[in-house]
């Protein structure tokens, strides 16, 4: 079993006559074999919560439980958690071999030749057997990161903790690396936090994401409920890339106005909106903008200045009441930078938040569908 909760967790730094609030009363439930990913911007405290989760900072104040026992002041080895470092934390002077039994030499009463046994068994899991008798010096860096991967899986602990592990490979490789993580949890069931800055690695690997930022919790849910229902301006526009585009309006009525322009809207939205503050923010992600022919309502006149074509997709920058926004087009549609067009935000699409909070007020429409195994890139 692996069931852990964060109840109110808090840690504050002293930074002189300052006090840094690092983690702000953090309210988390991950269950057995669950792949939780807490992402956010550098600073948000999603490592220094791992940290904590781990024993390795000491916590201000709060609970963290693990199948019901209380282990907030449990020494790490105490903890029945592996930790993955961003910089793998090899051992330079041992071999591969070394490297993964090192854990069980050093916490364990098991004899050598078992370690060895479990050495192999989890290098083979990890198509790695070839690398044993080699030092980190030799390895490549996706080798470096299965080897890191190793000494954590010979522990067989109840959580996996991982704190960007994937930051110092290559595009490519990070890829791979993300496919081949996943495919370790699922088989081993084992509950993994993992922490990351990517909000694609967050979207593609977790089965659920806690969204954090300036130390405090913003959404907890699926990829795609986070993606499609934000709960506020930030976690709007920090999932999804490219961002979700932003126009402040003020309501007037059955119309959203802007410096720009001027948006009706349906008695559906109406009714959403009724009990908010007349200052909204618009949100529409760029992939959900239409070029229209000028007859579409609330369509907004404007003209591309800039085009990147990506392949399948292509970028549209345009400019509208003085902010520039980013509309992804299908490939196949030929545009071109000067070009003047329509673009049309579809009432079903946008998102509606309040200014003074950030707090969403409508989301888009989406159909019901099931959470797939495979999260889709946003």
């Amino acid at each position: 079993m692996g069931r852990l909760d964060i109840t109110q967790l808090t840690k504050t730094f002293d930074e002189g006559e300052n006090v840094i609030v690092a983690v702000d009363e953090l309210d988390i439930a991950v269950e057995d074999g669950e792949f939780l990913v807490l992402v956010g911007p550098s600073g948000c405290g999603k490592s220094t919560t791992l940290r904590c989760i781990a024993g390795l900072e000491r916590v201000t104040s709060g609970q963290i439980r693990l199948d019901g026992r209380d282990i907030t002041d449990a020494k790490p080895k105490n903890r029945d958690m592996a930790m993955v470092f961003q910089n793998y934390a090899l051992y330079p002077h041992m071999t591969v071999r070394r490297n993964i039994g090192y854990g069980l030499k050093i916490t364990t009463d098991l004899a050598k030749s078992e370690i060895n046994d479990r050495v192999e068994d989890t290098a083979e899991l990890l198509e790695i057997p070839d690398l044993l008798d080699k030092k980190p010096k030799e390895l490549s860096g996706g080798q470096q990161q299965r080897v890191a991967l190793g000494r954590a899986i010979i522990r067989e602990p109840e959580v996996f903790l991982m704190d960007e592990p994937l930051s110092n490979l290559d595009a490519k490789l990070r890829t791979t690396m993300r496919t081949e993580i996943q495919q370790l949890q699922r088989e081993m069931g084992v509950t993994t936090i993992y922490v990351t800055h990517d909000q694609t690695e967050a979207m593609t690997m977790g089965d659920k994401i806690a969204v954090l930022d300036g130390g405090e919790l913003q959404q907890l849910g699926t990829p795609l409920e986070c993606y499609h229902e934000p709960a506020n301006q930030f976690v709007a526009g920090f999932i999804g890339s490219p961002s979700m585009n932003f126009i402040d309006v003020r309501r007037n009525g059955d119309v959203l106005e802007a410096d720009a322009f001027s948006y009706q809207i349906s008695s559906e939205t109406r009714t959403a909106v009724d009990t908010a503050s007349n200052r909204l923010t618009m949100g529409i992600r760029p992939e959900h903008i239409e070029l229209g022919t000028g007859e579409e309502p609330n369509a907004v006149a404007t003209e591309i200045e800039v085009v990147e074509p990506m392949g399948e997709m292509t970028y549209a920058y345009f400019t509208v009441g003085g902010t520039t926004h980013t509309a992804s087009i299908d490939g196949e549609r030929r545009i071109a930078a000067g070009e003047q067009v329509d673009v049309v935000f579809p009432e079903d699409k946008i998102h509606l938040f309040d200014q003074a909070d950030g707090a969403a007020i409508k989301n888009s429409k989406v159909e019901e569908l099931g959470e797939p195994t495979n999260h889709p890139e946003p």
